[in-house]
């Protein structure tokens, strides 16, 4: 007869488990709704988080999503102008793409193969503003208008970019991490 502790966990307890973090049910409700809901706000995590367990407090869920993006279980992100969204893609370096129109959000895989993927180039000034970091980690946003904006006629006006609408992006490379 199989004990307690030989039972199959569920793929979101063994998630808590592995990160160090206590298993809990709503926990477990929030962690569920971040992975069947990807680069959802706070307001969709809680309404998906209760059809699992309709007594989940907004606190509740504000503080389970704190604490699992806190331990790396989940991903917070917020694009300029967004509220924050939260997803379960952790395991990897992705990027996103953000339509400036509806405000989607779709993942991209690492630019250049193995993370970081992007590695910071000299200054202007030649000095390496990278010099004697060991980075592990590119953030990158593309942004634009999605298909489904573009083909309803709703991409926002091409126009060029200024320092007041968009902030300045210092030099990069698109040079491949090398071990």
């Amino acid at each position: 007869m199989p004990t307690d502790g030989d039972r199959e966990r569920g793929p979101g307890e063994r998630t808590l488990r592995d990160a160090g973090l206590r298993v809990t049910r709503p926990r477990l409700a929030v962690l569920d709704a971040v992975g069947d809901h990807p680069h959802a706000t706070t307001e969709t995590l809680i309404a998906a988080a209760r059809t699992r367990l309709p007594s989940l407090s907004h606190q509740a869920v504000y503080d389970a999503l704190r604490v699992l993006a806190d331990a790396g279980v989940v991903r917070r992100l917020q694009p300029r102008g967004s509220v924050v969204r939260y997803e379960a893609r952790v395991a990897d370096n992705h990027h996103h793409l953000v339509c400036r129109t509806c405000g989607s959000i779709t993942d991209v895989d690492c630019v250049l193969g193995e993370a970081p993927c992007l590695l910071p180039g000299p200054c202007a000034d030649g000095t390496d503003p990278a010099a004697g970091y060991l980075l592990d980690e590119a953030e990158v946003t593309f942004w634009g208008t999605c298909p489904t904006c573009a083909a309803a006629g709703r991409a926002e006006p091409a126009s060029t970019p200024t320092t007041a609408s968009r902030p300045q992006q210092g030099p990069a490379t698109r040079e491949a991490h090398r071990d």
